[in-house]
C-alpha cells in the first residue's frame, strides 16, 4: 500500500468505482493527515459527558485506530457530517463548508 504525503498525489476520479480502486491501493501519511485538521481555538470547545455502552465505545476506538484517528475526534467528524446532512435535508438553500449552523 502506497503511503501518499501531497495532497496533490490524490487525482480527479471520472467514477466512484475509480476512486475505490485508487484508495485500496493508496492511503494518506498520518502527518499528512495531521497537517489537514485545523486546530480549534479553545473557546470553541464544550466539555460533555457522553455514556456509551463498553463494547460500543470498544468498536469506536478499535475503527478510530485503524484509520489512525483519535476515537474523540473521529466521533467528533460523524457528529458534525450527520448534523450538516441534517440541515441540508431540512434545509436546502444550506450550502456545505459555510461554517453556519441554522
Amino acid at each position: 500500500m502506497n503511503a501518499l504525503t501531497n495532497w496533490e498525489e490524490v487525482p480527479l476520479f471520472d467514477n466512484e468505482e475509480a476512486e475505490a480502486a485508487f484508495w485500496a491501493e493508496n492511503r494518506v501519511d498520518l502527518r499528512l493527515m495531521e497537517g489537514a485538521v485545523a486546530p480549534a481555538a479553545e473557546t470553541e470547545s464544550v466539555t460533555i459527558t457522553l455514556r456509551l455502552d463498553p463494547r460500543m465505545l470498544a468498536r469506536i476506538k478499535r475503527l478510530a485506530r485503524m484509520r489512525f484517528l483519535n476515537y474523540q475526534s473521529m466521533i467528533k467528524q460523524w457528529l458534525s457530517e450527520r448534523l450538516e446532512g441534517e440541515f441540508r435535508e431540512r434545509n436546502p438553500e444550506v450550502r456545505a463548508g459555510n461554517g453556519r449552523y441554522l
